[in-house]
């Protein structure tokens, strides 16, 4: 069942960057009003989509408590062609625990351009531990990265 899974993940990722593609051609070839909409459209899919996807991954967690509050996301960064976000777990138990984050990326304006998952794994007790959050396809414009879901387990 994993294998379906990611199998459909990675087809969605190819599907957004696809879209992405299609928006900036589209953009740049002075398409009409319509065109444009309906690659707006598809870029929109994708997004959501890929959401879809992240919220597909945090429910497998099992056993996980809710760690939002535990959880910052830092400012954003352009690696390459991805946009990146470090995101900062601070374990407020007793002992270890592992973090599975759903990170969005959203533009000025704040649509939805992207979601990732990502796993901090082996927080010590009272401390604090980071990770990269990249993003799935190349994202344009200023965004912003937040913590949309955090689970401790």
């Amino acid at each position: 069942m994993r294998r379906t899974r990611r199998a459909r993940t990675g087809t969605r990722v190819l599907t957004a960057a696809s879209a992405a593609a299609l928006l900036a051609l589209v953009g740049v070839t002075g398409c009409t009003e319509e065109a444009q909409q309906k690659a707006g459209d598809i870029v929109s899919s994708a997004t959501s989509a890929a959401a879809s996807a992240a919220q597909e991954k945090m429910n497998e967690v099992k056993d996980g408590v809710n760690a939002t509050e535990e959880v910052k996301a830092g400012p954003t960064k352009v690696d390459g062609d991805r946009t990146t976000a470090e995101i900062t777990a601070t374990n407020p138990q007793d002992k270890s625990a592992d973090y599975t984050v759903m990170v969005n990326f959203r533009d000025s304006g704040g649509n939805l351009l992207d979601a990732v998952v990502l796993n901090i794994d082996g927080v010590e007790a009272g401390k604090s531990k980071s990770g990269t959050a990249r993003s799935n396809r190349t994202l344009s414009g200023e965004t912003k990265a937040e913590v949309a879901q955090a689970l401790r387990h």
